[in-house]
């Protein structure tokens, strides 16, 4: 059971309503770690923002996604790493690719390099050496698209957060995250 309130349809005040209504007009449904981000009209508004105009960038959808599973597994993030095996697996990624971004690499080399600047930006808070940005240079990585790494970094670090201070309820199918 959430240790944070759990917004649901029934108790949603109309502002809440309206963003749940925006949010099931996008993915079809309102998922739980959005219902305690409601608690806070004004917090769910900019984590939707965010993610909205992140979402614009050059970095496509299953980097992203793998970007999220390798976090949600380093942050040990139940509800994310639930959240983010399925939409993961819905942007195309294969079981063993799920399974290689949770232990911090890719079967695809590039996206291996986001990966792993990924995961080294939160073990080392942000302080990563010049290497690692050559790194993703060379991989083929331009600035924009590792400030757009750095981004993902924050926002999956954000809902690690919530989800695992809420421990909010898992509304996907629930995966257990590795010893």
């Amino acid at each position: 059971m959430s240790r944070i309130n759990t917004v649901t349809n029934q108790t949603a005040s109309a502002e809440q309503a309206a963003l749940f209504g925006a949010v099931e007009q996008q993915i079809g449904r309102v998922p739980n770690f959005l219902r305690v981000f409601a608690n806070s009209p004004a917090a769910l508004r900019a984590f939707l923002g965010l993610y909205g105009i992140a979402n614009e960038g050059s970095l496509n959808a299953q980097t992203r996604e793998r970007i999220a599973l390798a976090l949600a597994q380093q942050n040990a993030c139940e509800y994310c790493l639930s959240a983010h095996t399925a939409i993961g697996k819905n942007a195309g990624l294969n079981g063993a690719e799920i399974e290689a971004n949770r232990n911090g690499t890719s079967q695809d080399a590039k996206a291996a390099v986001a990966v792993k600047l990924a995961r080294s930006l939160v073990e080392h808070k942000g302080d990563i050496t010049t290497a690692e940005i050559i790194e993703a240079r060379n991989a083929g990585y331009s600035d924009a698209e590792i400030v757009e790494i750095i981004t993902q970094v924050g926002m999956n670090l954000l809902t690690n957060i919530l989800g695992k201070a809420s421990r909010v309820e898992i509304d996907f199918p629930k995966i257990a995250l590795n010893d």
